[in-house]
Formats: C-alpha cells, structure tokens, sequence
C-alpha cells in the first residue's frame, strides 16, 4: 500500500497562484495539485486503484512532456487537461479491446437502443394479446423451433392445417404490430 509523502518543514507551500504560474513541475507544485488529480480521477473512473493508475500515468505524461509545454500557459489546466485525455485514451483502448476480444470469440454482445427494447416490448405486448392457441403454435413453431411435423403430430392434424394456422397467427401478430388489428380473430374449422 502507498505511503503519504511528507513534505520536510523547510519546503515552502506554494499558494494556488504559484501553481497555475510555475515554470517547473517541483514537488511542491505536484504535492499542491495531487490531491485535486486524485480527486479528479477518482470522479472520472469510480475506482480508487483505476484513479491512481491515472493519476500516475499523468504525472509521467507531464514529466515526459514538460519541455513542449507552451511557456505561458496553466500547469494545473494542463496537468488535468493530461489527465482527462489520458482518462479517454483508456476509454478507447478498453472499447477497442473489447470489441476485439469480441470479434475473436464470435460473441457480438451490445447493449440494445432504446428504440429496440421499446420495440420489443410492443411486439411481446402485441404477441400477449393474441388467443391462446395462436400463441402455443407461434411459440413452438417460432421459438422452440420444432418442425412443422412435430407439431402437426403433437396435435394430431395435418401438416397443410398447421401451416395455414400457423399463417393465420402470423398475419394475425403483423396485424396488431402495425396497429391494424382491434381483436385478432381465430377462425374456426368444423
């Protein structure tokens, strides 16, 4: 586990505005702005160990990079600016990998949109709505998949009668989908 750095005694403090004009990254400036990144980084990632990684990262970006920092401008903007592009840099990377990983592994998990989880929440309203054994013969046909024939055998028909019920569900489902339909109907055969 990190120990706190204890800064000695006879180091001066520096005040918000010796931060912000700097011209070095001393350990007194980092010390002063550590505990903002921390900060910064913890609200960014959610993760204390996540947020430190980020912090360090940073801090070697800055270290790395100090001699291209424009002269005039504001370390402590410029320490969070590297901050929260390093933030996105490992937000990139984690989506790259994961689709990746995905493409690899054959799995194609997306988190569905709005407007498809609306509309299938119609259509299972839609197919609740329908009779009882219109839904039996979609569900056994359509989601369990079982062939025509078993079906047809399971209910001692013929094949041509499953089809044309079968049919019938499906149009009778489009129908109340698109709003067509106010109570589907079965038709009966004597």
């Amino acid at each position: 586990m990190n120990q706190p750095v204890r800064m000695p005694i006879h180091e001066a403090v520096p005040s918000d505005d010796d931060a912000i004009e700097a011209d070095e990254l001393s350990d007194a400036v980092v010390r002063q702005l550590l505990p903002r990144l921390r900060r910064f980084a913890l609200h960014l990632t959610r993760d204390a160990m996540s947020s430190d990684d980020l912090v360090q990262s940073t801090l070697e970006r800055a270290l790395t990079r100090w001699p291209s920092r424009r002269p005039q401008g504001n370390v402590r903007a410029w320490l969070f600016t590297i901050l929260y592009r390093q933030f996105l840099d490992s937000q990139r990377r984690a989506r790259r990998y994961a689709r990746l990983l995905d493409w690899f592994t054959g799995s194609d998990v997306t988190a569905p949109s709005a407007e498809r989880e609306v509309m299938a929440r119609a259509s299972l309203d839609d197919f609740e709505r329908l009779p009882e054994a219109q839904r039996t013969l979609l569900w056994l046909v359509c989601v369990e998949g079982l062939s025509y024939k078993v079906v047809a055998d399971m209910f001692d028909v013929p094949l041509g009668t499953i089809m044309s019920r079968l049919s019938r569900a499906r149009s009778a489902l489009r129908d109340l989908h698109e709003g067509r339909a106010g109570e589907p109907r079965l038709r009966i055969l004597k």
